[in-house]
C-alpha cells in the first residue's frame, strides 16, 4: 500500500480534496478528516484517500429536497422522548438512503476514488463538531471497512451522511445546544488497512492522567472489534519516553474482524489469550508513534493504528478530552505538585481572566512582606490549569521545616487533600532538600519584625488590638473608595485598580497575622491539653473545647446572617410585604427590587441589607462574578426560607444566643475541670486563653470581608466603564471586562483598537466549557497525575456509612439536600445541606440547616468555623459527597465522629 495516494484526475475540490490539498478547515473537512489533512502532511504514515467536504452533504441535501423537510421535522419533535427522537431519526435515515446522489457530485466522487486506483477503502464520518475538546462526539456516526466497488462506495457516503441523525445524535445536540440545521458532515474514504494487529493509544494515562505513560490497548485483525467492544484487548502501560513496557496485560482477543476479499468483513472466534498481539518491540514502536503525534499537537492524543504487512499505519488522531490541563512550567523538568486554590476557597469554578490575575496580583504584592518585588505575571507561587488556580506547593513540601508546618496547617485547612496528599509525598522526587536557607531565614525575620510588635499588643491589650484592625480596615476601604472615584480617566482607574490590588495583603496580613496567631493559637493550645487531660477527666474535651468557638463575637459573617434574619423579621410584620415574599417567585422579586418596585414594606427591609452586603456574591473571591446587589434572588430565597421558620427556638438569634451561653458555659467547666487536676494557675491560664479565642477567633471573616468590599468597589467602578464601551458599541455586555487580562484591560483603557468582542466572545465560551468540567482534582502533580479523593475514598458505602473529617459535634437525623449553586437552593428548615463546599455567600443557609456535608475543606475552613458557632454538626473533606448522597435520603450524621449513615429514602 502507497501511503498518501493523491488522487490524480481533475476533481472538484469544492467536493473532494485529497488529504494532501491545502485549503482544509473544519468547516469544511470535519474534525477527523482536518486532522488525517495535518498528520498526512506533516509526513506521519497516513493511508492514502480523499475527502468528500460538507460542500457534498450540502448538495446531497438540497439536491434531494431534504433540508426545508428535515427542519420542519426537527422543529416539532419533542427532544426529551427517546421514543420521538428514534422515529425521527428512521424517517430522515430512510428519506437519505431513498434519495438519489446529484450526478455532479457522483462523478466528482468516483473520479477521486478511481484516482486512488480503485481499491478496497475504509469510509467514515468527519463531523464538524467532531473530535474537539469542547464538544465529545467521537463515535456518535458511522464507519464502514473494506467497501469495494463505485456503488458500495456511493451508498456508504450516503449512509454516513446519514449518521449525523442518529437519534443519539440529535438528542446530543439538543442538549449541548447545536443548531440542527447548522450541522453538516464530511466523510474520509481512505485506503483499506488490512490490518493483522490493530488497536488505539492514549499518550497519556487516562485513569491517572499521567503524561509520562502511555497507554495502548491492542488486538488481533481490524480495531473494530476493540472499538466496538466485542473484544478483551492486551493492555500494555509504558514509559513514553523509553517506550519501555511498565505493565502489559493479555486479554482473550477471542472475536477477530477480518476483510473479505470481495469486500465486507467477517467475524471469527479465536483462542489467543497466551499470544501477545505485539512485540516489545512493536510495543514501543507504537509509543514513539503517539509521542510523535502528541508533540505535533503539543497535548495528548487518543490514537487509532494498525500494523500490516509490517508496516505501522496512524488512521485516526484526537485530542483526549478527559484529561485535566496542566500548570504551564516553562523548561522546568523536574516534579512540581499543586493543590487547588478553589478547595481552600469553597468554591471549585473557574475563575475569569481578571479574577485570576487579581488574586495573582495580591498574593505577588505579599511577597513585599519578605522584601522581595514580585510582578503577579512571574510569580511562581499561583498557576493556571482549567481556568482554575492552583497553589505551588513544591517548595514547601521539599523543605524539611516547611513540610512539617505545611502538614499541620493543610490538615485544619483541607482534611481530604492532606490525608490524600501524605502517600505522594514518599515519591523521591518531592524528597526533602533540607531546611531553610539563609535568605529563607532573613525573609522570616523581616516578616517577624513587621507582626511581633502587634502580636506582643494582641497578648497585652486584645481589645484595643481588635479596635485598631476595625478602624485600619475601614480607613483602608475609605481612601481606596475616595482615590477610585477621583481617578480622572479609565486608564488612570485601571493604574489605580492595579496598585491597590497589588499592596493589598502587605496591608491586610501584618493586621490579620497577629490576631489570629494569638486567637487560633490559643485554640490549638486548648486542644492539646484536651488531648493530654481528658483521659484523666473527660470534661476537658476537645469538644468542649470547640463549644467555646460557639456564638462567637466579632464575625462579620455571622452578623451579616443575623441582620439578614432581622430583615426577615422586619418583613415579616408587614402583612402586605410578608405575602408578596411568600407567594412571589424569587427572580421576580429580584427584578422587581432593582427596579424599586417591591411593597415598600419588602424593599426597604432589603435595600438596608444589601447597602450593606450587597457586594457578597457566590464565588465572590472572583471579582468577574456577580453580587447580590446585581441580583439578589439567593437572598430572597433565604428570606423565603426563614419565613418559614415558626418556632421561635428554631430562630437563628436564638441559636446564637444559646451558642453563646454554651460558650460561657464551657469555659466555665473547663476552668474548673483544669482547677481541679492542675490547679488555680493551670486555671487562670485556660480562662486567659479561652478569653482570647473568644475575643479574637471571630476576627478570621474580617480581612476576606475587607477585600470583598473592596473588591466589590472595584467590580461597579469597571462595569460603569463596561456599560460605557457597550453604549460605544466596543463591548456586547458590561461584564465583558471581567473576560480579560488586567495588561489587556490596560490596552483597553487606553483606547487601543482590537477585536475585543471576538476574544471576549472566545473568553466566554471557554468558561463555559470548564464550568462543565467535572469532577475536579485536589491535587494535580505537574506529570499529569490528578488526584481527585478525598476522606472515605475507600469506603464503598457497603455498611450504609460515609466517612468524612469531624468538624463541629452534634448528631442530628434529617433529610439530605443536595445543593450546587445557593441560587437555586430553597432549604427547608433543618434539612441536611450537602454542597461541594461553601463560601461566606452560602452561609445563609446554613440558619435553616440542620447539618452540613462538604466535598472540600477542613477544621479551620470558613463553613466548618460558622458550623460551629451556630451549633450545626458538620462533616467536611467527604469524597464524591454530592454522588454518593442525593435530595430525598434520611440521614444521620455524626459531627463528633465524621460518620454519615444512610437510612434510606424519604416514603
Amino acid at each position: 500500500m502507497q501511503v498518501i495516494t493523491t488522487p490524480t484526475a481533475e476533481i472538484d475540490t469544492h467536493l473532494c480534496l485529497p488529504l494532501d490539498a491545502a485549503g482544509a478547515t473544519l468547516a469544511r473537512t470535519g474534525g477527523k478528516g482536518l486532522n488525517l489533512m495535518k498528520l498526512a502532511q506533516a509526513g506521519f504514515p497516513v493511508p492514502g484517500g480523499f475527502i468528500v467536504t460538507t460542500g457534498g452533504y450540502d448538495a446531497f441535501v438540497t439536491g434531494a429536497g431534504l433540508a426545508g423537510w428535515m427542519a420542519g421535522e426537527v422543529a416539532v419533535i419533542d427532544t426529551g422522548d427517546p421514543d420521538s427522537l428514534a422515529a425521527l431519526s428512521d424517517r430522515i435515515r430512510t428519506r437519505f438512503r431513498e434519495s438519489a446522489v446529484p450526478p455532479t457530485l457522483a462523478e466528482t466522487i468516483r473520479a477521486a476514488y478511481a484516482s486512488l486506483g480503485g481499491p478496497k477503502v475504509a469510509v467514515r464520518s468527519s463531523a464538524t463538531a467532531e473530535d474537539l475538546p469542547d464538544f465529545s462526539f467521537a463515535g456518535q456516526q458511522d464507519t464502514f471497512l473494506n467497501v469495494l466497488g463505485d456503488d458500495a462506495l456511493l451508498a456508504a457516503v450516503v449512509e454516513c451522511w446519514s449518521s449525523l441523525w442518529t437519534a443519539r445524535a440529535i438528542g446530543y445536540r439538543a442538549r449541548n445546544g447545536i443548531d440542527q440545521s447548522a450541522v453538516s458532515l464530511a466523510v474520509v474514504v481512505q485506503e483499506m488497512v488490512q490490518s493483522e494487529v490493530s488497536g488505539v493509544l492514549f499518550t497519556a494515562n487516562p485513569l491517572t492522567g499521567r503524561r509520562t505513560e502511555t497507554v495502548i490497548d491492542a488486538t488481533l485483525g481490524l480495531g473494530e472489534a476493540l472499538v466496538a467492544g466485542l473484544v478483551q484487548p492486551d493492555h500494555y502501560v509504558t514509559e513514553t519516553a523509553t517506550g519501555r513496557v511498565i505493565e502489559k496485560r493479555l486479554g482473550a482477543k477471542a472475536t477477530i474482524i477480518r476483510g473479505v476479499d470481495g469486500g465486507g468483513t467477517v467475524t471469527e472466534a479465536a483462542d489467543a489469550r497466551d499470544r501477545q498481539a505485539l512485540s516489545d518491540d512493536a510495543i514501543a514502536a507504537v509509543t514513539a508513534l503517539g509521542k510523535r503525534v502528541a508533540d505535533f499537537y503539543a497535548s495528548p492524543q487518543d490514537i487509532e493504528w494498525g500494523y500490516a504487512d509490517g508496516q505501522l499505519y496512524l488512521l485516526q488522531s484526537r485530542a483526549i478530552t478527559s484529561l485535566f490541563p496542566l500548570p504551564s512550567l516553562g523548561d522546568a523538568v523536574d516534579l512540581h505538585l499543586f493543590f487547588s486554590f478553589g478547595a481552600v476557597q469553597g468554591m471549585l469554578d473557574p475563575l475569569t481572566p481578571l479574577g485570576q490575575d487579581t488574586i495573582c496580583s495580591a498574593f505577588s504584592g505579599g511577597a513585599q512582606l519578605f522584601g522581595v518585588n514580585m510582578d503577579y505575571r512571574h510569580q511562581k507561587v499561583l498557576y493556571v490549569a482549567g481556568e482554575r488556580l492552583w497553589v505551588n506547593l513544591t517548595g514547601l513540601v521539599r523543605n524539611r521545616v516547611g513540610r512539617k508546618l505545611f502538614l499541620g496547617a493543610f490538615g485544619a485547612i483541607e482534611s481530604g487533600g492532606a490525608q490524600t496528599l501524605r502517600p505522594y509525598l514518599t515519591d523521591p522526587r518531592l524528597a526533602s532538600q533540607g531546611g531553610p536557607t539563609p535568605v529563607t531565614i532573613q525573609r522570616l525575620r523581616r516578616l517577624a519584625g513587621q507582626v511581633l510588635p502587634r502580636l506582643l499588643v494582641t497578648l497585652i491589650q486584645p481589645e484595643r488590638s481588635r479596635r485598631e484592625m476595625f478602624e485600619r480596615f475601614d480607613g483602608l476601604l475609605v481612601e481606596c473608595h475616595k482615590r477610585l472615584t477621583a481617578a480622572p480617566t479609565f486608564s488612570a482607574q485601571v493604574e489605580l485598580i492595579s496598585q491597590i490590588v497589588g499592596t493589598l495583603f502587605s496591608i491586610v496580613l501584618p493586621q490579620f497575622m497577629p490576631r489570629m496567631i494569638v486567637g487560633y493559637g490559643s485554640l490549638n493550645l486548648l486542644l492539646r491539653m484536651a488531648d493530654l487531660l481528658s483521659g484523666q477527666d473527660s470534661a476537658f474535651s476537645r469538644q468542649n473545647v470547640l463549644t467555646i468557638t460557639r456564638g462567637l463575637p466579632h464575625n462579620v459573617t455571622t452578623e451579616m446572617d443575623l441582620a439578614l434574619w432581622q430583615t426577615a423579621q422586619a418583613i415579616r410584620r408587614d402583612d402586605a410585604a410578608a405575602k408578596a415574599l411568600r407567594t412571589g417567585d424569587p427572580q421576580i422579586l429580584a427584578d422587581d427590587y432593582l427596579r424599586e418596585k417591591l411593597p415598600a414594606g419588602l424593599q426597604q427591609p432589603l435595600a438596608g441589607f444589601l447597602e450593606r452586603y450587597g457586594m457578597r456574591g457566590v464565588g465572590e473571591i472572583d471579582l468577574g462574578r456577580p453580587r447580590w446587589r446585581e441580583n439578589p434572588v439567593q437572598v430572597i430565597q433565604t428570606l423565603q426560607s426563614y419565613l418559614s421558620i415558626d418556632n421561635p427556638e428554631s430562630a437563628p438569634d436564638r441559636v446564637f444566643q444559646r451558642g453563646k451561653e454554651a460558650a460561657h458555659n464551657a469555659i466555665e467547666e473547663l476552668v474548673a475541670t483544669t482547677e481541679r487536676l492542675r490547679g488555680p494557675v493551670a486555671g487562670w491560664v485556660v480562662r486567659r486563653l479561652a478569653g482570647w479565642v473568644r475575643g479574637l477567633g471571630g476576627l478570621r471573616e474580617l480581612p476576606k470581608f475587607t477585600i470583598i468590599r473592596l473588591m466589590g468597589m472595584i467590580r461597579q467602578a469597571l462595569l460603569a466603564q463596561g456599560a460605557r464601551l457597550v453604549a460605544e458599541g466596543v463591548l456586547e455586555q458590561a461584564g465583558d471586562l471581567f473576560f480579560l487580562h488586567l495588561d489587556e484591560l490596560q490596552v483597553l483603557a487606553m483606547g487601543a483598537p482590537g477585536d475585543w468582542k471576538g476574544l471576549i466572545r472566545r473568553r466566554r465560551a471557554l468558561y463555559a466549557q470548564e464550568i462543565r468540567r467535572k469532577p475536579i482534582p485536589r491535587l494535580l502533580l505537574s506529570d499529569g497525575t490528578a488526584i481527585y479523593e478525598g476522606l472515605g475514598a475507600d469506603n464503598g458505602d457497603g455498611d450504609g456509612v460515609i466517612v468524612g473529617s469531624p468538624v463541629s459535634a452534634g448528631v442530628v437525623e434529617g433529610t439530605v439536600h443536595v445543593v450546587f449553586d445557593p441560587h437555586g437552593a430553597q432549604l427547608q428548615h433543618g434539612e441536611i445541606l450537602v454542597c461541594p463546599g461553601t463560601d461566606p455567600a452560602w452561609t445563609p443557609l446554613f440558619l435553616a440547616a440542620g447539618g452540613l456535608v462538604t466535598e472540600v475543606g477542613g477544621m479551620m475552613t470558613h463553613g466548618s468555623v460558622v458550623a460551629r458557632e451556630y451549633g450545626i454538626p458538620a462533616v467536611v473533606g467527604v469524597d464524591r459527597a454530592t454522588e454518593r448522597l442525593h435530595t430525598g435520603q434520611r440521614v444521620r450524621m455524626d459531627g463528633g465522629s465524621g460518620r454519615i449513615e444512610v437510612l434510606g429514602d424519604m416514603s
